[in-house]
């Protein structure tokens, strides 16, 4: 299996009545120097502008960026490219990054290459540890920035020491 860790920006909660602004996947690998970044122009014409300013970006930024069914495309080729075989997504908040990149891949290309599960990284973590309320942040060594490359290398990191130094179980 190849994981595939992701990170999304938005300007609102929901996908659909809001837009995804950005994400960034990077194939979870020893050297994770296999990477995707996407910049999606808006699908709506509702925005938050505290949610929107989380992504460093302005209106006027995001409404020059890419066609989304584009980027889907590209990003869907992007995973065929680096996944040997079965592709599985994983993030930090999977319940908020999945329901973006599902929904985008099933409305702008008709599937969705991960199919219809995902992990989080965060239960996976308070699993090791046998305690809910345990973060693992600390593990990350690229600083949270909220670019989604820079976020989802960061939370890749701290699944590999999840591998290494706790014993996590996990095929790359």
């Amino acid at each position: 299996m190849a994981y595939i860790m992701v990170d999304i920006e938005s300007d609102g909660p929901i996908p659909g009545d809001y837009s995804m602004i950005s994400f960034g996947a990077v194939l979870v690998s020893n050297d994770l120097n296999e990477t995707f970044y996407g910049k999606l122009k808006p699908i709506s014409e509702k925005f938050i502008p505290e949610a929107l300013a989380v992504s460093g970006h302005t209106r006027e930024d995001v409404l020059s960026f890419d066609d989304p069914k584009k980027v889907m495309l590209e990003f869907a080729e992007w995973i065929k490219k680096v996944c040997k075989d079965r592709p599985i997504f994983i993030s930090d908040n999977n319940g908020f990054d999945w329901m973006f990149i599902c929904w985008y891949f099933h409305h702008f290309t008709g599937e969705n290459p991960f199919g219809f599960s995902s992990q989080n990284l965060g239960s996976l973590y308070k699993g090791i540890e046998k305690d809910t309320f345990k973060t693992f942040k600390h593990l990350r060594k690229t600083t949270h920035t909220h670019h989604p490359v820079d976020d989802a290398k960061g939370n890749a990191e701290a699944l590999l020491t999840m591998k290494y130094e706790y014993g996590l179980k996990i095929k790359f």
